[in-house]
């Protein structure tokens, strides 16, 4: 007998071995029309997977988020599939699972065009509708080889050859296409039923640009019709947000091609950038930071030390002086801050010491990785470096995260999730210094019973880290500020304090960035208010705007009058229709909207219109300015 022990802790008795779609059918009709694949002992495996002894089992259907990876990797097939029928001299290479699709890389001897793209989305229809049974058959390796040779599928024999030998292979057939595999897979081509291709582009063999291009076709896949939907229309909504658009359009910022990675801030954008700083110094002042600055170039024997050098040379700026010393821009603050917290002797009393910085540093990303404000190569950081005793480690651990996420409040993001990422294989350090390092962070969320998730392996390599990943307007997750615990960088300094016996002893330092890059947080804040910053975020709060010239003096003195309160205004005192200069200033998504005419300079009122087109109606400019009052201090 064999004996299944499902999630639920109930067991099922077998008499022989059997595989996971007769579990499902033992157990209902429904669950076994459900199942895409099963968890046997931990492992998925397909619907057809063989259980030969005791074991635990979960059926896995499309509600799972294992199912889901499941449908996207089978419809990643399935595209290739559908394009060796239409293409057959098309070869494949790699077809993995990303987030929200997958995509497929092809080699053929001509571009692929947005009509073929609809061809083989209409395609994958059609086979899917067919509802072919997909096989898993295991190979040896080299038979595997020559099977894809023989198929004349040159890229799928390069990676099963790069394979140890002796190994075996795993295949995946379905009707007249073979694909190399780990699976699992689907049951069958029929529970792939809501999917869409989005887009070409091309890409290098193996990622390297010496090898071909191949041209890779993007897609999404999804369980139900309506999970795709709602997923388009945050596409579509993501698209009008996009902060490349909005940056230009707002006045605030743009690229050039002569300085890849570098933003020039206009005016508008330099002020908000300005105000992110000035906000972040405010609330670090009030909780206890001292603020530093350390220089931007610095010799690499600095970086030799921190190791940063050994993990990070390739991501740095680096020049040669006459002299033969080698220099690099700095990519992390953290060496010279710890330069700054050995600058004399430091005492147990001293400590805590939180010392920020808002430093600048530049870091090599490829061409292809560059993104607008949110991937860039020279950049800002809200840093800040802790100095601590091991026993005040999980209290200042404790403080980080609550300002943190009073911080994102005040930015109105209200959903944050926070990731534990522990150990790496690369790391510098001790086990057992690990081990406490681990521990603080885990303790620290713990006492505050705030939930976690646990990313093993994903650790810096001086230390864990914790990632505050926050949830825009429109669903989309951006990983922001983080915490890392690192006891390796003093040992590598030789950092210490005198102790109350008047011992040397190594501070913990604990590395804190809240916005992260201010560059990226500015590109999130844009694309999360579509543009329309709050009215404390808005570079300009009010727009006065006449409707003939006969008002122009009395808009100039509205202006002059809220400009003293400390209100940010601008005038549109053109000779243009009030109409066209309304839908101008609109654009520009400025809160406050001011008309003035005749009715209003005789009363000495304004007529008030809020952004989005909403009519406040005639007030006095005393009304207007509590009302502004009101707005900023409600933050968002």
């Amino acid at each position: 007998m064999i004996s299944i022990t499902l999630p639920d802790g109930s067991q099922r008795q077998f008499e022989q071995a059997t595989t996971v779609a007769q579990v499902a059918a033992a157990i209902g009709a429904g669950l076994a029309k459900a199942a895409l694949a099963g968890k046997v002992n931990g492992k998925l495996v397909d619907t057809s997977y063989l259980i030969e002894q005791d074991a635990t089992l979960a059926i896995v259907t499309d509600k799972d988020a294992d199912g889901l990876e499941i449908i996207r990797h089978s419809t990643a097939h399935l595209l290739a599939y559908a394009v060796k029928e239409l293409f057959p001299d098309a070869q494949v290479t790699i077809g993995p699972v990303i987030d929200n699709g997958f995509y497929y890389d092809f080699s053929y001897k001509r571009p692929f065009t947005p009509e073929d793209l609809t061809a083989i989305e209409n395609k994958m229809a059609e086979l899917a509708k067919k509802d072919e049974t997909v096989v898993r058959q295991v190979l040896p390796r080299d038979e595997a080889v020559a099977y894809f040779k023989q198929m004349g599928e040159h890229y799928k024999a390069e990676i099963i050859a790069s394979i140890p030998q002796g190994e075996d292979v795993s295949l995946y057939r379905e009707g007249n296409f073979t694909d190399l595999c780990r699976g699992p897979h689907v049951p069958s081509t029929g529970k792939l039923k809501v999917f869409k291709l989005m887009k070409l582009a091309g890409a290098y063999w193996r990622g390297d640009s010496k090898n071909e291009m191949l041209q890779r076709i993007y897609g999404t896949a999804w369980a139900k019709k309506e999970e795709q939907e709602a997923y388009l229309h945050m596409l579509e909504e993501a698209e009008k947000r996009d902060h490349r658009k909005l940056g230009p359009q707002l006045d605030l910022f743009h690229f050039e091609d002569f300085a890849p990675g570098a933003v020039f801030w206009h005016s508008k954008g330099w002020w908000l950038f300005q105000a992110l700083i000035g906000y972040m110094r405010q609330r670090q002042s009030q909780a206890g930071y001292i603020e530093v600055n350390t220089p931007d170039v610095m010799d690499r024997s600095l970086w030799e030390v921190s190791g940063h050098w050994q993990n990070y040379r390739q991501n740095m700026f680096t020049t040669q002086t006459e002299d033969e010393r080698v220099f690099a821009l700095k990519p992390m603050n953290c060496p010279g801050s710890v330069s700054l917290f050995k600058y004399g002797v430091k005492s147990y009393r001293d400590l805590p010491i939180r010392m920020a910085e808002f430093g600048k540093v530049h870091r090599y990303e490829p061409s292809g990785a560059l993104h607008g404000l949110l991937r860039v190569r020279h950049f800002t950081q809200d840093d800040a470096h802790i100095y601590c005793t091991e026993d005040q480690m999980e209290q200042e651990c404790r403080k980080v995260v609550s300002l943190i996420m009073d911080i994102y409040r005040d930015f109105g993001f209200d959903n944050v999730r926070i990731k534990l990422s522990t150990r790496p294989e690369n790391r510098i350090g001790s086990d057992e210094t690990w081990d406490k390092l681990e521990k603080a962070l885990a303790q620290a969320l713990d006492h505050m019973q705030m939930p976690y998730a646990l990313f093993p392996g994903e650790g810096a390599f001086y230390g864990p880290k914790l990632e505050f990943v926050l949830r825009d307007a429109i669903g989309r997750d951006w990983q922001c500020g983080t915490l890392q615990v690192d006891m390796n960088l003093p040992e590598r300094f030789d950092a210490s304090y005198v102790a109350a016996d008047n011992s040397r002893q190594r501070p913990v330092m604990l590395h804190r960035a809240l916005f992260g890059s201010l560059e990226r947080f500015t590109g999130i804040l844009i694309e999360h208010f579509a543009g329309a910053l709050p009215v404390w975020l808005a570079p300009v709060q009010v727009c006065i705007m006449n409707i003939s010239e006969s008002q122009a003096d009395y808009g100039q003195n509205v202006a002059q009058t809220l400009q003293k309160q400390g209100f940010r205004v601008e005038s549109d005192l053109r000779g243009e229709k009030i109409t066209y200069k309304i839908r101008d200033r609109s654009l520009q998504k400025i809160p406050y909207l001011i008309v003035v005419g005749d009715k209003e300079k005789e009363s000495g009122m304004v007529a008030v219109r809020a952004r989005g087109g909403k009519d406040l109606g005639v007030m006095s400019l005393e009304a207007l300015a509590d009302l502004l009052r009101s707005d900023i201090d409600s933050k968002h």
